[in-house]
Parts: structure tokens; C-alpha cells; sequence
């Protein structure tokens, strides 16, 4: 029995015999004209289409860049576009008030004050045994005056003395309104403020004065720097003839004594009980004057004194004297105040904190409202005229209706009288829901969202009256 074949079995004459594996011969190609044209179109093709990706890529990286301008493009667009809708939106702030109420300003006139050393008081100093010592002379009379007044001694010695006699009284009222030193000018304002007022238990007064400036002495002191407002101004007058404009050179600065002059005139309608002050016609014409005053922007650093100043003169009148004075300064003022923002800024600087001065913010506002209206006088007819007023056209002046609203809103809710009169307040209640009412929310006009908004908080704040 014959054995089969082991695998494994390395000596196996089989597999010696077996003639080794040989590797197959590689055929020799020879490279012909067609292939190398279809090697050179294969590269060309390569080329091209690297070229064509380069293009795809600069095209990309161009249509970024318009990309771009076209979104820089929109966005001035977008900034033009809010530009204009913010002009729109601001244009109810282009209208302000303000008034240069001062002009060409005059040299202040000179006084020689050579009897200030032979009044009593200087001639007692000097005969005092004590002058030996400081050796006062006729001639240092001013500058010795001076040096009591800024240390406060003047006042006392007067108030000593109970007496302030005249070249003294002169003298101070000079430096008070005219002097360039501030610190005169101040010692001499807080020196007659308290001389004025001055008074013993019965109001009498406990130092007398000789001498008192007069009204046309306040006067002067406006005329000499170019007080504009004296006379009532034009009707036809545009506002921007009378507006302010900081900076500009032809708006004259107001007088550096101004505050002297308003604290001076509000003390000194304090005194009428202690001395002989103005008549009703001239306080009537100095809160003229305080309201003008209150119109320059540039005086808005003295609304304090000035409100002080006003509350002053309107609390000098009697009550019989103030029921004809508040009507006759009412017509004062709207002769003189242009019909812009101005009028609605002489009615709202009235300090209303009382009877008498809310009647005066009412009658301004009423006579005010009354020079918009050609002959007109009479109540209802004004508020019927404010009714007819068609708000939808589109031709409406609603800054008009805006002046219109708050006039007659301070007419109104300053006047006591007014609070019974059924038919004028179903009127005004009648206007308050035209203005809000009748002008849409998307009404572009000038005006048009101040008008309706405050038309629409003002019915809610009147919703308990009757109509």
C-alpha cells in the first residue's frame, strides 16, 4: 500500500523536481502620436478646469464684494430713511421759546457822591477821639463808606442811628444797580433789602430813609440797558424776528446788575405797609416787565428771584385792586408777546401757588387765546371758534392747535368762575375729543402726537367734570 504524499514533507523528490515560479514578463508599450495628443488634451483639460475653479472662486469672492455694497447701500438708505422720519419727529421741538429782551445797552450815568463826607454819620467818626488813631480824611469818605458797607457795618450803624440819610441812600441805590464790583453791588442789594423791611411791632417803620428811589428811577436803569418790550409788539411780527438765538452777535447780554434790580423791586413791594412804594399802575407795569423778563433764556439761571420778584408784586395788590390789575396786565402782556411758543412760556412762568396769581396765569392765557381771533371778546365764542376747527384737513396748522390747547387749558383750569358754566365746559370737553379724535395715530403733521396726546390726558383728568 503505497502512502499518500505528505504536505509536509520537505525532501519529497516531487518537489524538488518541481521547476521554480517565475515572474511574468512585462510587455514593452510603445508610446504612439495618439497617445501623447491624448496625454496633451488630458492636461489641457486638467488646466482648464483648474482655470475654471480660479474664475468660480474670484466670482464668489466679486459677488461678496457687491454683497457688500449692496449692504453698504442699504444702510445709507436705512440712515437716510431714519434721518428723515427722526427731522419728522423732531419737528415739534423746532419751535422755542425765547425772547432777547435787552438791546443796545447806554453808558450808566455817573454821579459824584461828594456829600457822603459831610453827612452826619461820616462827621462823627471823624470828630471821635478814635480817628486819631485811623486819621480820616474829607476826601476818603466813599472809599471809607465802602469798607462798611462790604463788612456789613453799614447796616448796623444805621440801624443804630435810625436813620439812613439821603446821600447814603443815594449812594448804595447807585452801586446797587450800576456798580461793576460785585461785591458792592451785592453788600448794597442785601443792605437796602433790609433797611426796607425793617419795622417795628406796629409796622412802622424803625429806621427812617431819606430819600427813596422812585419808579422812574427802576426805570432808568431798563432804559439805559435797551429794555425792548415798552411797547406792545406787532401783530404781523414773525417769531423768528423776536427768537434768541445764543451766540449770535446781535443778542446783547442782560445787564450784569439785573439781579440786584429784581431783588431790589421784590423787597421793595414788600414794604408797602412800611413805606410809600409804587401805585397800582406802576406795579401792574413792573409785572409786565417780570414776565418779559421771564421770556430770555438767558436770565433762566434768575427763575428763582424772578418768581420770587412776581409773586412779590402780585401780593402788593388789595384784593379790590387786583380784580381790575389782573385783568389790565393780562392785556399788557398778550400786546407785547409774539403768538409763537413764547405765549405758551409767558403763561406757564406764572407761578400758580395761590388765588391771585392762578387768576393771573388764566386771564393771560384767556387774552392770549382772544389776539389769535380777530374781534373777538366774548368767552363762548372763542371756545365755539376752537370747535369748528376741522382737524382732519390736512391744511391745518395743528402748532396753531397746539398753542390753541394749552391756552385754553390754563383758561380754564385756573379761573374758579369757570367751574359752574355747564356750556363751556361741554365745549372744551367737545375740543379735548376732537384733538384726539379726529387726528389719527399715524398722522405724519407737525404736531399732530402732542396735540392728540394731550388732548387725551386731559379728558382723562377732566373725565369727573360734566361733560
Amino acid at each position: 500500500m503505497e502512502m499518500e504524499d505528505d504536505p509536509f514533507d520537505f525532501e519529497s523528490d516531487a518537489l524538488l523536481a518541481t521547476s521554480p515560479v517565475v515572474a511574468p514578463k512585462r510587455r514593452k508599450k510603445v508610446l504612439g502620436l495618439d497617445d501623447l495628443l491624448a496625454d496633451h488634451y488630458k492636461e489641457k483639460s486638467r488646466a482648464i478646469e483648474r482655470e475654471s475653479r480660479l474664475a468660480k472662486t474670484k466670482s464668489t469672492y466679486n459677488s461678496d464684494d457687491e454683497e457688500d455694497g449692496r449692504v453698504a447701500k442699504l444702510s445709507k438708505y436705512v440712515d437716510e430713511c431714519h434721518e428723515k422720519i427722526t427731522q419728522l419727529g423732531d419737528e415739534d421741538d423746532v419751535s422755542h421759546w425765547g425772547l432777547n429782551v435787552f438791546g443796545k445797552q447806554q453808558s450808566p450815568p455817573s454821579f459824584v457822591f461828594s456829600e457822603l463826607s459831610s453827612c452826619s454819620l461820616f462827621r462823627s467818626f471823624v470828630n471821635h477821639e478814635v480817628n486819631s488813631l485811623v486819621e480820616l480824611s474829607t476826601e476818603s469818605g466813599e472809599s471809607f463808606f465802602e469798607g462798611l458797607l462790604a463788612n456789613g457795618w453799614l447796616l448796623k450803624l444805621v440801624s443804630e442811628c435810625g436813620e439812613v440819610e439821603k446821600s447814603i441812600a443815594k449812594w448804595t441805590f447807585h452801586l446797587m444797580i450800576y456798580s461793576s464790583k460785585e461785591v458792592l453791588t451785592s453788600a448794597a442789594i442785601d443792605f437796602w433789602c433790609a433797611i426796607l423791611l425793617l419795622k417795628n411791632e406796629d409796622e412802622s417803620p424803625s429806621v427812617r430813609i431819606d430819600w427813596i428811589p422812585s419808579y422812574s428811577e427802576l426805570k432808568c436803569f431798563l432804559e439805559t440797558y435797551g429794555f425792548l418790550l415798552h411797547s406792545p409788539t406787532n401783530d404781523s411780527k414773525d417769531s423768528s424776528d423776536t427768537e434768541m438765538v445764543p451766540g449770535e452777535p446781535e443778542c446783547t447780554e442782560p445787564p450784569q446788575n439785573i439781579r440786584a434790580w429784581i431783588k431790589y423791586v421784590a423787597a421793595f413791594s414788600q414794604s408797602r405797609n412800611i413805606h410809600c412804594t409804587f401805585t397800582a399802575s406802576e406795579a401792574e407795569e413792573l409785572v409786565v416787565v417780570i414776565v418779559c423778563l421771564l421770556l430770555d433764556r438767558q436770565l433762566l439761571g434768575l427763575s428763582i428771584d424772578l418768581n420770587e420778584c412776581m409773586l412779590a408784586l402780585v401780593n402788593f395788590f388789595t384784593d379790590d385792586e387786583w380784580s381790575s390789575s389782573c385783568v389790565n396786565v393780562a392785556k399788557s402782556v398778550a400786546s407785547r408777546v409774539p403768538k409763537d411758543m413764547n405765549s405758551v412760556r409767558a403763561v406757564e412762568c406764572i407761578p400758580a401757588v395761590h388765588g391771585p396769581s392762578k387768576l393771573l396765569r388764566s386771564a393771560i392765557a384767556f387774552h392770549i387765546l382772544l389776539g389769535f381771533f380777530d374781534k373777538v371778546e366774548d368767552e363762548e365764542v372763542v371756545i365755539r371758534k376752537l370747535t369748528s376747527i376741522n382737524l382732519k384737513d390736512k391744511t391745518c396748522d395743528l402748532f396753531k392747535v397746539y398753542i390753541y390747547l394749552v391756552l385754553t387749558e390754563n383758561w380754564f383750569l385756573y379761573n374758579p368762575l369757570l367751574e359752574d358754566n355747564q356750556l363751556l365746559n361741554e365745549m372744551w370737553g367737545l375740543f379735548l375729543r376732537n384733538c384726539s379724535c379726529q387726528i389719527n395715530i399715524t398722522d405724519s403733521r407737525s404736531y399732530a402726537p402732542k396735540v392728540r396726546s394731550k388732548a387725551s390726558y386731559l379728558l382723562q383728568g377732566t373725565a369727573d367734570r360734566s361733560f
